[in-house]
């Protein structure tokens, strides 16, 4: 292995000797992906991603499952299969047992937003353009998914472009060796997210059918097509009821037009909400720029050399093909509805993939290769920018929740934990960073909680039929704790962790078991006193 790392590295080092700007656009290329992805994460120790923690306390189930100490095995059980959204959970789990939890979680996190460029790249890389134009990717690294903390769909609309990518390559360049590719492209993407998998199939008979002028081939797409309809069809008959519910009535709602831009970016209030939206502008500014210029110069080439017909009905295809599926999931967007079942915020996510695959009728890059390094440069310095807000607004989480890092100390291992938030100032955040953060209880020291992703039965966690589970809260606790009464919600739990600007004891008071034990800033720690003899 040593030998190979070697020659490889000579190899490279050659190749960047022999074309110094293609190797400079390549390392500018790493180090903007490394800073829009990977930075932030470095300035905070909870990032303020509103549903990570309880990613986190769901990767640590599965790290710690067979651990009498964590006793998750007795509160819930595990179905990878009935509800595959495992990917993330399993990268989690694996790193954690090199690294602490939280840095297993910001991996984890990490891994899926990585997807995006990476798959944008594949995605360009099968239509014979220039993988380099995956950096495009990185505008969308900061929407509102990933600040929602839906880290698998992220994850899974990446892989839903490097599907299409590896079907372009299986159809123009039929091998085993693709095919493969494409169907573990499918088997990534469903063990990710399901919900996007049914448009990755539809995704790839478009493509077979909009490229079939240029290529004249079905037969190499099939058999992991086949599979993966398969696969996907036992997982419809296997999956469980909370999965099973319908579209209900569909109309199109032409009044989403203007809410668009909104769903893509949209996560601060005040002067850190115009920043974002002016940021965002600015990258669609610097986008657009390099359509045209890329257009222009394709535009001179065409005339300027006579091409082979297969290769402009070629061209024609992969231009058309982005604007078709766009299309369809811009229909998507103006016709599903917000919520299916316990399934919430569905139509909005088509804003991701409407805009996410339109960005590959961008024409290839220059072949120029300071032009190339330019636009390399441009969109690097553009996706950095809200990037840097990013950053700058975790930074000032991370000194905001000072006094959470100081009460998780005074928690015991795996307790009963029952939390409220009732105060969630402190951010210029739309949507309250603070809403799951106690999750990370039970992410880094087991134990139960009081409200829990587990109860709907749309993860791949679920409480256990006749375990030691705690009593179900009802739907949207989360954002009423107000409706807290210690005599009937509190009665199984002893320990009682609440965010709130005034000391509250009055929650309390109906049960002189529970006392106040630590206080840090705006975090309250409550305990039950043990009975003698227990």
């Amino acid at each position: 292995m040593p030998g190979r790392v070697r020659a490889a590295l000579a190899a490279l080092l050659k190749s960047a000797h022999a074309d110094p700007l293609r190797a400079l656009g390549w390392l500018v290329a790493v180090i903007a992906t490394v800073y829009v992805v990977v930075y932030p994460f470095t300035v905070v120790h909870y990032p303020p991603m509103t549903d990570l923690p309880f990613h986190a306390a769901q990767m640590s189930v599965f790290r710690h499952y067979d651990n009498p100490a964590w006793h998750f095995r007795k509160q819930f059980t595990l179905h990878p299969l009935q509800v595959p959204y495992i990917s993330a959970y399993l990268i989690g789990a694996a790193l954690s047992l090199i690294m602490p939890v939280t840095w297993a979680a910001k991996g984890m996190a990490i891994s899926m937003l990585l997807l995006l460029p990476a798959g944008l790249a594949v995605l360009f890389h099968g239509m014979r353009k220039s993988p380099l134009w995956g950096l495009v990717g990185l505008g969308f690294v900061w929407s509102n998914m990933s600040h929602f903390g839906f880290l698998d769909f992220v994850g899974a609309t990446g892989l839903y472009a490097a599907c299409v990518g590896c079907t372009l390559l299986a159809l123009d360049r039929p091998s085993w060796r693709h095919q493969i590719a494409l169907g573990a492209a499918l088997a990534a993407l469903f063990f990710t997210h399901v919900y996007r998998f049914p448009f990755a199939l539809l995704a790839i008979v478009a493509t077979t059918a909009v490229m079939y002028p240029a290529t004249r081939r079905i037969r190499p797409v099939l058999v992991p097509w086949l599979s993966a309809t398969a696969l996907f069809g036992v997982w419809m008959l296997a999956r469980p009821p909370a999965l099973r519910a319908g579209l209900g009535h569909l109309s199109f709602h032409t009044e989403r037009f203007h809410e668009l831009p909104g769903y893509l970016f949209k996560n601060y209030r005040g002067a850190t909400g115009t920043e974002e939206r002016h940021i965002a502008v600015g990258m669609l500014a610097v986008f657009v720029a390099l359509l045209v210029i890329s257009a222009l110069l394709a535009l001179r080439r065409r005339r300027s050399v006579e091409h082979d017909p297969a290769d402009r009905r070629w061209a024609a295809g992969v231009t058309v093909l982005p604007v078709l599926l766009a299309a369809g999931h811009l229909f998507a967007y103006f016709v599903l509805p917000m919520g299916m079942g316990v399934w919430w915020y569905i139509f909005p996510r088509e804003a991701l993939g409407t805009a996410f695959i339109l960005v590959a009728v961008v024409p290839d890059l220059p072949s120029h290769q300071w032009l190339r390094l330019g636009a390399v440069t441009a969109i690097a310095l553009a996706t950095g920018s809200m990037s840097y807000l990013v950053a700058r607004r975790w930074h000032d989480f991370d000194q905001l929740t000072w006094d959470f890092r100081a009460i998780m100390a005074e928690v015991p291992r795996a307790p009963k934990l029952f939390y409220l938030v009732y105060d969630h100032s402190g951010t210029d955040r739309i949507r309250s960073p603070f809403t799951h953060l106690p999750a990370w209880v039970q992410a880094e020291k087991g134990g139960w909680l009081g409200f829990h992703f587990a109860m709907w039965g749309t993860y791949p966690v679920r409480y256990r039929k006749g375990g030691v589970v705690p009593p179900r809260v009802p739907d949207d606790w989360e954002f009423t704790p107000q409706y807290f009464q210690v005599k009937k919600q509190g009665v199984w739990f002893d320990t009682f962790l609440v965010r709130h600007h005034i000391d509250p004891h009055q929650l309390f008071d109906p049960d002189p078991s529970i006392h106040l034990v630590a206080q840090r800033g705006t975090w309250w720690l409550y305990r039950r006193k043990r009975q003698h003899g227990r």
